[in-house]
């Protein structure tokens, strides 16, 4: 899947077609983050919640590597590192909600579970159509990338877990994709975490190269 850690940089953004597609993204995930937070109150499901958490981190964190498209690779990679921290500070925040909610009396509402994870599945499916040809390159851009793929797969939980909620007639289910989400957030983190900072070093080598370079020359 595109640019590894060892890899070197690859696309950076700076294309009016990506730029584009970022922006389609980020609607698509402000609009559903307003759809699941509601949702998700009324249905009484920290997985559905969990979800608009995602949203609402994705609508910032996309937009913000819109804003970094075109700056330097310190830039970029510096804004990538700070997206893995919230990525991985928003799956704490998941798995102690899900701590909490053992031991919570209201059962999730199956039926609003699995149509707005529906919803969520399609607006994310949507998402990473849009992204495909743009999921190789640096940090910033992969890191887009990773989220839309992952938000899809945890989408397919959620309605799965709504069917089991529904058959079994207990929360855990509902408990269970929300561990499942924690971890994938926390998996995405340690991807982005790594490659930005590996950027960010190499960077920094090679603008110390290039200056030791430049000394050299002009004696």
């Amino acid at each position: 899947m595109g640019a590894g850690c060892g890899h070197e940089l690859q696309f950076d953004g700076l294309s009016a077609g990506y730029k584009r597609a970022l922006i389609a993204v980020i609607l698509i995930n402000g609009i559903m983050f307003g759809v699941e937070i509601v949702a998700g109150h009324l249905g009484h499901s920290v997985a559905l919640q969990a979800d608009a958490l995602d949203f609402f981190g994705d609508t910032a964190t996309y937009a913000l590597s819109l804003f970094v498209i075109g700056m330097s690779v310190k830039a970029r990679s510096s804004v990538a590192f700070f997206k893995g921290i919230t990525l991985l500070l928003m799956g704490m925040w998941i798995l102690g909600s899900t701590v909490y909610r053992v031991f919570v009396v209201a059962e999730p509402e199956a039926v609003i579970m699995s149509g707005i994870g529906l919803l969520a599945l399609a607006a994310n499916v949507a998402s990473v159509i849009i992204l495909m040809a743009y999921r190789d390159g640096d940090a910033n851009v992969r890191s887009v990338w990773l989220c839309s793929r992952n938000d899809a797969i945890g989408n397919v939980a959620v309605v799965a877990a709504g069917g089991l909620v529904a058959l079994t007639g207990t929360r855990w289910p509902d408990l269970a994709v929300a561990l499942i989400m924690a971890g994938l957030f926390t998996w995405s983190a340690t991807q982005i975490l790594k490659q930005s900072l590996h950027e960010y070093r190499h960077h920094g080598d090679h603008s110390h190269d290039e200056e030791a370079h430049s000394h050299s020359g002009a004696e």
